[in-house]
């Protein structure tokens, strides 16, 4: 069984990705005094996360400074303690601390058809994974959300027709029968 973390008052929270477009793997890290922790995303869970961050700081504006994104970058080395399944947010009113819960992808969970992503209903606990849970500020939330969107923006461009990254190869596209329209 995989490690778990807590992590109350963060010092910095951020995300990246190692390797070129097409081929990054994206990282969640979280640093608290002398503790790092790395955990690794799929693009489209910090695409979520981006969202879903920038909505909660919109019904709870930053009071504190944001991070500039020369702060945001990954320590090295990245190595990730275990692969993200679940993300989870909530607000902590009584330290007006954001709190970013992930739960490790274990072989029964996953995401599932719908976009819903979720460890499965078994209760044994060697079934489920380990949780990290962190504290930010809405300062480091606001920072957090900003770099996951440049991040998932600065990747591949999207098809127009269906919406799925363009391969600089050529691009099968389920809306043209996965015929490969020349890239222009």
């Amino acid at each position: 069984m995989s490690a778990s973390y807590d992590l109350p008052h963060v010092d910095r929270l951020t995300v990246g990705t190692v390797g070129p477009p097409g081929q990054r793997t994206f990282y969640l890290q979280a640093r608290e005094g002398e503790q790092l922790v790395t955990l690794k995303l799929e693009k489209s869970q910090v695409a979520a996360l981006a969202e879903r961050l920038g909505s909660l700081l919109q019904d709870n504006p930053a009071t504190s400074a944001i991070p500039e994104f020369a702060e945001t970058e990954l320590e090295e080395p990245v190595l990730a303690e275990w692969a993200v399944g679940t993300l989870g947010l909530s607000f902590d009113v009584d330290d007006d601390l954001v709190v970013l819960v992930c739960e490790e992808l274990t072989a029964g969970g996953g995401v599932g058809e719908e976009g819903d992503e979720g460890l499965g209903d078994d209760d044994d606990d060697e079934s489920r994974g380990a949780v990290a849970r962190f504290g930010a500020t809405r300062g480091q939330i606001a920072a957090l959300a900003m770099r996951g969107a440049q991040l998932v923006i600065g990747g591949r461009p999207p098809c127009p027709l269906c919406g799925y990254p363009l391969d600089p190869r050529g691009h099968s596209c389920p809306k043209t029968n996965g015929h490969r329209p020349p890239l222009t």
